[in-house]
């Protein structure tokens, strides 16, 4: 009897986390990662921080294993190679250069960077940042003095101006909303995160839509809707991402905002599996379906999605955890809560190491840690628990909150 062949599309940390794990549960069949990028799978928070930073491609921050270990494995990987289709009447993926069969099948796309629609962002100087070569490029742009404008402050955003200011650059961030981070934090802490930039020397205009870019061949200015003219030798696009959802789609599997996934990962054929920001699960924490663009949902649900291929699944759901780092504040947020009751603060703001909750009926259903990432795995319990909290001891610094977190 011929062994099993399990292929993977995506050759990211999705992609690179189910490997491991399918090795790890003792699967020894065939598997084939398809990849369109020439790199061994890495893991992508570190584009925006250290290899960007450094301009190092193999930065060990990024890379999850060397190549040498996919070969002793005998693991395929078909890198610099596109998947064009998926034949799901004979279980094959389609390639430029033919086509694979297989018994279970993993799509592990991600997401690519959202457009902008404007006249002029097709100059040479006008970039994204979604991969280790988007890194090292914009590395090497990013010389001292250089002026750099960003469109759009979210983490991205953000983590990019920092690095750029600590190489030396005059940095500009435009958002066209009236916060900083509007689409993932309190409106607070965007404020926060603003006075945090400009303190750095970061030039910060909200409320400011790019409408334009000038250049002969190469980006030299950045319209925004005011008319302004911001000089520029480099720029920044970093107003979202899309998922990559079009294999999917045209395969006829059930695709809404990503590709929509059971608890362990399967998509509406049996066969097919899909994780990581490709993927749109119900998340019980959040209470509605979502698609989660996180380091560890990449991690998690890829590991649950590789054992439920082997036979062996268990449900994946869990409480959403983000991070950033930006000069020297680390902000860990736990939740996606659209509403709540209350909002209370441990710490103190003033120091810039406090923690928010966001309380609903009694129940935290998000967090804030600026600085504070002692106070991340109590709070997830509380929440995973769905505890009823009393609003006095959670800023009460003299009551430990895994004191809280333990009690019954």
């Amino acid at each position: 009897m011929s062994k099993k062949t399990f292929v993977i599309v995506g050759a990211g940390q999705a992609g690179g986390q189910a490997v491991q794990t399918l090795l790890s549960e003792g699967f020894d069949g065939r598997i084939v990662v398809v990849g369109d990028e020439r790199h061994v799978p890495y893991e992508r928070p570190a584009l925006s921080k250290e290899v960007l930073l450094h301009g190092e491609p193999q930065s060990a921050s990024a890379l999850m294993l060397p190549a040498a270990f996919y070969e002793d494995k005998g693991v395929e990987l078909r890198l610099s190679c596109r998947a064009s289709a998926i034949d799901r009447e004979h279980k094959r993926v389609v390639l430029g250069g033919g086509g694979i069969g297989y018994d279970k099948l993993l799509l592990a796309t991600g997401s690519r960077p959202r457009a902008l629609n404007i006249p002029g962002a097709d100059l040479d100087g006008v970039r994204f940042l979604r991969t280790i070569d988007d890194s090292v490029a914009l590395h090497r742009c990013m010389k001292e003095g250089a002026r750099v404008v960003i469109v759009g402050g979210g983490f991205i955003g953000l983590e990019a101006a920092a690095a750029a200011r600590s190489m030396g650059c005059e940095v500009t961030v435009l958002e066209m909303h009236p916060n900083l981070l509007q689409r993932i934090a309190a409106p607070h802490l965007g404020r926060l995160y603003e006075d945090l930039h400009r303190a750095n020397g970061v030039e910060i205009r909200v409320s400011s839509v790019a409408i334009g870019m000038l250049g002969n061949s190469r980006v030299e200015h950045v319209i925004c809707s005011d008319g302004t003219m911001i000089p520029a030798d480099v720029v920044l696009v970093g107003v979202g991402v899309v998922p990559n959802v079009e294999l999917a789609r045209d395969a006829g599997l059930n695709v809404e905002d990503g590709i929509v996934v059971d608890e362990f990962g399967r998509t509406s054929d049996p066969d097919i599996f899909a994780a990581g920001d490709v993927a749109c699960h119900t998340n019980e924490y959040v209470g509605r379906r979502v698609r989660l663009e996180s380091w560890e949902n990449a991690r998690n649900q890829s590991i649950g999605a590789a054992k439920a291929m082997c036979g062996r699944g268990t449900p994946y759901c869990d409480v959403p955890w983000f991070w950033s780092d930006q000069f020297d504040v680390n902000m860990q947020m736990l939740g996606l809560p659209d509403r709540w009751d209350d909002a209370v603060v441990r710490g103190d703001r003033s120091e810039m190491k406090f923690t928010v909750f966001y309380l609903r009926q009694g129940q935290i259903v998000g967090a804030s840690m600026v600085n504070r990432g002692g106070d991340v795995t109590p709070t997830r319990k509380m929440m995973r628990e769905r505890r009823i909290v009393d609003p006095k001891l959670l800023t009460d610094q003299a009551h430990p909150l895994r004191r809280m977190a333990a009690s019954a």
